[in-house]
């Protein structure tokens, strides 16, 4: 290596050290400068208390009475007890769903009456509000046993003796952290035992847990896997507690530091480019959820954290999520990520406008809905920003960006359209990264092509999450492995997990008459496989097709199978001519033609069997209808090419 060479490598080396260890939050105030900066929490007032009737006044009338109304079909709510069979489920069948959908019903009844308590304040919601207290204090977790360590010592139930803090725990704590600012002193006129429960079972279950036992999503995993979205979900929760409910100023302090240490965790190796691997259906827990903390620092510290808004990593993680739009209904859904997330536009609205990202704004006024006492399942204190917000909101302008290319080079993938603000026409997305990503799928070097803003060529994602999605068995489920994403499978091999198994010389080119993302698959496949390269290339030629192009080069060559996934019947018309015959719901349908060469490649349509428990996700996804279409080399080489074109017949 040139010296000049070496003295470049190592000045970069040295910027991408000081990129990861920028410590955004934690680097801001040492702790006693903390303490000064915080609102010390007997004079805190993040939203108005419920005897301020101005204060409340001011809050979206519409968006009261909707939740005044939902609140009252809980007035008899018999809040239940959840049976240790309920949790033991998860053993025995694998199933998550009948234990969290009792507990989830549990807290959206406690939410809703808090705030229908808020607005009309005649004390007609202060009794079920106290039983839903007492009985979710009963509870043995406040997580749920999907997230229970999978070993013989808990066998599908909590140890009470060694609490530890999950998701839903910590949304459990934001619940009742709420009622206790809202309506304690009412509460504490029933009984003062009822805040006295609060804050010892929230102490004993999150604070002490967390301020005093290691928990994994707090940093980077054994493998040096980065934290995902536990971590700024969790610590949006924490925060929110404990700068409600502890009192020592000294302690709330020190647990302040913990989470913005925490959050730096997270925040520091994350992409610069704000790219989520993890999919737009968790960025409103990652990203999102980092934006919910700096919220809530902000209103406890008067705006001592403002200045988060100006880093430009921070700024385009907050993009991201209108970046990997496909159209109005569909967003990319690598890995475990939704086709069709339910977008917290709110939330996004404020991120936009703290952000001064005017595209994110109108972005987030386009997905407004109209109100229905819903408080959604999670990230309760939303809503409270929510209800003070309206007048802005509902008479902002709308828009979906849809911009024509998006490139984010940390976490390699490619987004192209036919046009820029429209859905009109052709849409790719590709990539490559590797195989130790948060969520993972094996894939890498899938693509995928939709038309008119709907599928065409897909990514199947995920089903139902189940014991075995997080387990040892993740990759025995088919839709989480390479051979069903579309890629080749290679001298019978698919691609393993891990982080070693990588895209490398990835390239990307746009003009505006084409994108184009190239990468060789070789090191993505195992050694038996005998890749030596495998260059491909996925290119979008604007208003005409899309290319994919494979060169490759093999140590040996048994069998070679490309796939191709699909949510449409499809056929072989002639050699040489597959078409699918696209039929969105919600577009016209048509017929698509994927040439290849028949001399090559010989095609199979198969329908995919949906009958496990993982399967019934996939139904309500796409339907009963996932075909993979298998492309087999009839005479393999070693040094061989392939092609496919897609386009409207």
């Amino acid at each position: 290596m040139k010296k000049i060479d070496c003295l470049v490598f190592i000045i970069l080396f040295f910027f991408q050290l000081r990129a990861q260890d920028k410590n955004l939050l934690s680097g801001k105030y040492p702790k006693d400068e903390l303490q000064m900066v915080l609102i010390p929490a007997a004079q805190w007032t993040p939203f108005p208390k419920t005897n301020d009737r101005n204060g409340w006044a001011k809050a979206d009338d519409a968006m009261m009475k909707a939740y005044l109304k939902q609140a009252e079909s809980y007035t008899d709510y018999n809040w239940p007890s959840i049976p240790a069979t309920k949790s033991l489920l998860i053993e025995r069948t694998g199933d998550r769903n009948e234990y969290q959908l009792m507990s989830f019903e549990k807290r959206n009844a406690l939410g809703t009456l808090l705030l229908a308590e808020v607005y009309e304040n005649k004390g007609r919601f202060i009794d079920p509000i106290i039983n839903g207290v007492w009985s979710i204090c009963e509870e043995s977790f406040w997580g749920v046993p999907a997230h229970l360590p999978q070993t013989k010592e808990y066998s599908g139930l909590m140890d009470v003796s060694k609490p530890f803090v999950d998701l839903f725990a910590a949304e459990t704590a934001t619940f009742l952290a709420w009622v206790d600012y809202f309506v304690g002193d009412k509460m504490e006129a029933v009984s003062p035992q009822i805040r006295k429960r609060i804050y010892y079972e929230t102490d004993n279950r999150i604070f002490q847990p967390l301020m005093n036992r290691p928990h994994g999503w707090m940093t980077k995993n054994a493998n040096g896997r980065p934290p995902n979205n536990w971590n700024p979900w969790i610590c949006s929760n924490w925060l929110n507690t404990a700068l409600l409910l502890e009192k020592d100023d000294t302690k709330r302090t020190a647990m302040v530091a913990k989470i913005l240490w925490v959050l730096d965790e997270f925040v520091n190796p994350y992409p610069q480019d704000g790219g989520c691997d993890e999919g737009p259906g968790y960025w409103g827990a990652a990203a999102a959820s980092l934006y919910d903390n700096i919220s809530l620092l902000n209103l406890a510290s008067r705006n001592a954290f403002q200045y988060v808004y100006e880093d430009e990593k921070f700024k385009n993680m907050g993009r991201f999520i209108y970046r990997a739009q496909i159209g109005k209904e569909y967003f990319l859904n690598f890995a475990d990520a939704d086709p069709q997330p339910g977008m917290a536009a709110n939330m996004i609205y404020r991120f936009g406008k703290d952000i001064n990202d005017q595209a994110m704004m109108k972005f987030g006024a386009f997905y407004r809905q109209p109100e229905q006492g819903r408080i959604g399942r999670f990230h309760y204190f939303r809503n409270l920003f929510s209800v003070f917000m309206q007048d802005e909101y509902q008479k902002a302008s709308q828009g979906l960006p849809l911009p024509a290319t998006v490139w984010l080079p940390d976490i390699q993938v490619m987004v192209a359209r036919d046009q820029e603000g429209t859905t009109n026409g052709l849409f790719v997305a590709a990539k490559g990264g590797h195989n130790d990503e948060s969520h993972n799928h094996n894939d890498i070097g899938n693509y995928v092509v939709y038309y008119d803003g709907q599928p065409l060529l897909i990514d199947v994602g995920r089903g139902t999450y189940t014991r075995k999605t997080f387990s040892s068995r993740r990759y025995d489920i088919w839709y989480n492995c390479s051979d069903h994403h579309n890629v080749p499978t290679i001298n019978g091999e698919t691609q393993p997990p891990g982080a070693n198994f990588k895209a490398t010389n990835v390239a990307f080119r746009d003009d505006k008459k084409f994108a184009e993302l190239s990468l060789d698959l070789a090191k993505s496949y195992p050694e038996k496989a005998g890749v030596t390269s495998w260059q491909r290339s996925i290119r979008l030629n604007r208003g005409k097709n899309v290319e994919v192009k494979d060169i490759i080069s093999l140590k040996k060559a048994d069998k070679i199978t490309e796939h191709l996934m699909t949510c449409y019947p499809s056929e072989i018309v002639k050699p040489g001519e597959l078409v699918i015959h696209y039929k969105p719901k919600n577009g016209e349908a048509k017929d698509f033609v994927v040439k290849y060469n028949a001399a090559q490649m010989q095609a199979a349509v198969e329908k995919i069997p949906l009958t496990a428990m993982e399967d019934k996700g996939i139904i309500e996804k796409w339907g009963d209808n996932i075909y993979r279409i298998n492309f087999t080399v009839t005479a393999p080489k070693a040094n061989d090419r392939f092609s496919f074109v897609i386009a409207v017949k």
